[in-house]
């Protein structure tokens, strides 16, 4: 397999770029003009020879495009949520691509009322995204925002439920984060900066037209977001202000919008903590104190600041805490204890505990919905690499687990012919990286390595639970290993795996997916001609950085969205949302953070040497990873690669970082890159 002589050649243009008194020359810094017709020429013809260097992989692609679709429950319906007198819910229709927002009066049995199409919204469109989606107070009215480009700006629109028409009061520009006043004539919004910060919090009065609308609070500091919510009591209005290390909390009584934000605790560096109310009480979730992996703290509302905390339970460092649910009878707090989640039940006196149980070696169990604060349910969802997503309410005075929806397969599904684990592998020096893996049962005994995929993400704390996916059953199916790589970077084990994987030991999370592929080469589970490597955005960082680290050890790398181009783009204040990305790999600025970053970024350390087949995508709207780092690193490896494998780079024209955005669009999305993977085996005819 060797590359097109019709693979495009970017032209190279040497810019001179000047950092810390020393010049660098970057031949492909042009690509940064989205408004010229080279750059915009220069992507078409990649996708161009993309289309066509896939084209004998056509009918792979519909075989898994029909696969995973013959999965997909079309006419689903999500599992409705009581909130103040109604059903909420959301279902699809076959054929339809977007969901159908819906509610019903008290009853089940009630007739249904639709409160938004998205289908309707997206007729006509390239791209389409629902953003924020709240019904008022007095149930009458539903505030919205859409996106038509994937560049993540929204527009907010008010609907009237009675009378079925849009008030006159659109604003554009605003981001996530949406609440209503009790008083249900108010809303409260963010909007966004020049570079895409969520900067602001306004208030918007549904009586009158929004040029009059309020600025309640600007942060000016450019490594801050800005986010609203409200707490489940529906008592206050929170201003939740945060970096990647640090945190302020300001509340405002839901009752009196038109009062000004209170402080609860002043920011201090490094220090992060989580509000929520319940009974006169504000409970906290903080790192305060030495609590590295967060302790569970609260106050009277009089006595907000830190030195009026107190201590709920004492503080353990092997349970990371993750999220409290409040009820009034009980709490339940979220928490990730040696790598797994963990659910554990308080009643409120805290005179007794329990956890919730859960059998399989490896899974994943979340918090869902739970509006009503008098309920004895909470609703949890559950799913691992095995068992299809589901959906309980767990009785929390019997202590019972009450199944009320798992996800249907159409096509059919035997979870019993599918085995999951969890490994643990030693890194150089001795931390120990969990694995999460599933494969056919048939494979379990296999004496031959057999092709896998190896994905991971590694950074923000972000973790990667193992999920359930019917697309993946395509690769299972076909005697592929799947593997999750738990990766310093990502919170998996607590805070310090966080931070044994940012800043200067950011490449702890490269050398971890080294050491983990390297496990499965050399154990037998597979072999270099039959690794598959995948990561997008942040992990496509990690992508690169292999890639440029030990080409060798792979067949095939996919890396979506990439931030790849760290040293220009870090250095570059006007990027939306780059000043905020220096609490997660160090301000550039500096010249220790400059030369570490330099050492690992993928785009400046391309070399002339062998590489394995890769695919790049990309999204020309996307505001968190530009459309150029892609570009350029495409460009720059096609110029430097001394192998014939394939390198190609796919840019959606009209969509931003997620990509498609139709439910059946993204499924062929994935059935390209499948069908890419298996071409590019050494099996594939």
């Amino acid at each position: 397999m060797n590359n097109s002589p019709l693979a495009p050649r970017a032209k190279k243009s040497p810019t001179i770029l000047t950092y810390h008194n020393q010049e660098f020359i970057d031949d492909y810094y042009w690509l940064r003009n989205k408004d010229s017709e080279a750059v915009l020429e220069y992507l078409n013809a990649e996708n161009e020879f993309t289309k066509s260097s896939m084209a004998n992989s056509k009918a792979l692609q519909e075989t898994f495009f029909q696969e995973i679709k013959g999965r997909m429950k079309e006419d689903d319906q999500s599992v409705p949520v009581f909130e103040d007198g109604y059903w909420y819910y959301s279902r699809t229709e076959t054929g339809e691509q977007y969901r159908i927002h819906c509610r019903k009066l008290q009853s089940l049995y009630s007739e249904e009322e639709i409160l938004l199409n998205e289908n309707l919204l997206a007729e006509g469109k390239d791209f389409f995204s629902l953003g924020e989606f709240a019904v008022s107070p007095n149930n009458n009215l539903l505030a919205y925002s859409v996106d038509f480009s994937g560049n993540e700006s929204y527009e907010l629109f008010i609907f009237d439920l009675t009378t079925k028409k849009l008030l006159n009061h659109t604003v554009r520009n605003t981001y996530y984060g949406l609440e209503w006043s009790n008083d249900s004539e108010h809303v409260f919004y963010t909007k966004i900066d020049d570079t895409h910060r969520p900067h602001q919090v306004w208030l918007h009065n549904i009586t009158q037209d929004s040029q009059l609308d309020q600025l309640k609070f600007h942060e000016p500091d450019e490594s801050f977001f800005l986010d609203i919510s409200k707490t489940k009591d529906d008592k206050y209005i929170l201003l939740n202000i945060g970096s990647q290390v640090t945190s302020e909390v300001h509340y405002l009584s839901a009752d009196t919008p038109d009062k000004e934000f209170t402080l609860f605790a002043k920011r201090e560096h490094g220090v992060e903590y989580q509000v929520g109310h319940l009974n006169n009480k504000f409970h906290i979730l903080t790192n305060a104190f030495g609590a590295v992996n967060f302790q569970w703290m609260k106050t009277d509302p009089t006595s907000t600041q830190k030195q009026y905390w107190r201590e709920v339970i004492p503080y353990n460092e092997s349970h990371y805490l993750l999220e409290l649910e409040l009820f009034d009878e009980f709490f339940v707090l979220e928490e990730r204890v040696d790598g797994l989640t963990q659910l554990r039940v308080f009643s409120s006196n805290l005179e007794n505990q329990h956890h919730i149980v859960f059998d399989e070696p490896t899974y994943s169990v979340s918090i869902g919905d739970n509006p009503e604060v008098k309920s004895g349910m909470l609703r949890i969802h559950y799913r691992s690499l095995v068992t299809p997503n589901t959906t309980y309410d767990y009785d929390l005075r019997k202590k019972k687990l009450i199944t009320l929806k798992v996800q249907d397969i159409p096509s059919g599904y035997d979870k019993s012919l599918y085995t999951s684990e969890r490994l643990v592998i030693t890194a150089s020096d001795g931390a120990k990286i969990p694995v999460s893996l599933v494969y056919k049962e048939e494979l379990r005994n296999s004496e031959k390595p057999n092709p896998m995929y190896l994905y991971a993400y590694g950074s923000y704390g972000v973790n990667v639970d193992p999920y359930f996916s019917i697309s993946q059953l395509s690769l299972l199916d076909r005697g592929f290993v799947f593997a999750i790589a738990h990766i310093r970077g990502g919170s998996d084990k607590g805070r310090q795996w966080y931070e044994d994987g940012k800043f200067l030991n950011k490449k702890n999370t490269f050398s971890d997916f080294v050491t983990v592929a390297k496990y499965f080469i050399d154990h037998g589970y597979t072999s270099s001609t039959q690794l598959i490597a995948n990561g997008g955005s942040a992990g496509g960082l990690l992508m690169g950085a292999i890639l440029n680290m030990t080409p060798e050890l792979f067949q095939t790398v996919i890396a979506d969205v990439p931030f790849v181009d760290v040293i220009n783009t870090m250095m570059d204040e006007t990027i939306p949302l780059t000043v905020i990305e220096y609490d997660e790999w160090g301000n550039p600025n500096e010249s220790a953070f400059f030369e570490y970053m330099r050492s690992y970024s993928p785009y400046d350390n391309v070399q002339q040497k062998d590489y394995p087949h890769i695919l790049v995508t990309a999204g020309l709207n996307d505001p968190r990873v530009q459309y150029w780092e892609p570009a350029k690193w495409v460009a720059k490896l096609r110029a430097h690669k001394t192998d014939d494998n394939l390198l190609l780079l796919k840019t959606n024209m009209d969509a931003g970082h997620a990509g498609k955005s139709g439910r059946f669009e993204r499924l062929k999305e994935t059935a390209f890159e499948y069908a890419f993977i298996m071409k590019t085996l050494a099996e594939f005819d």
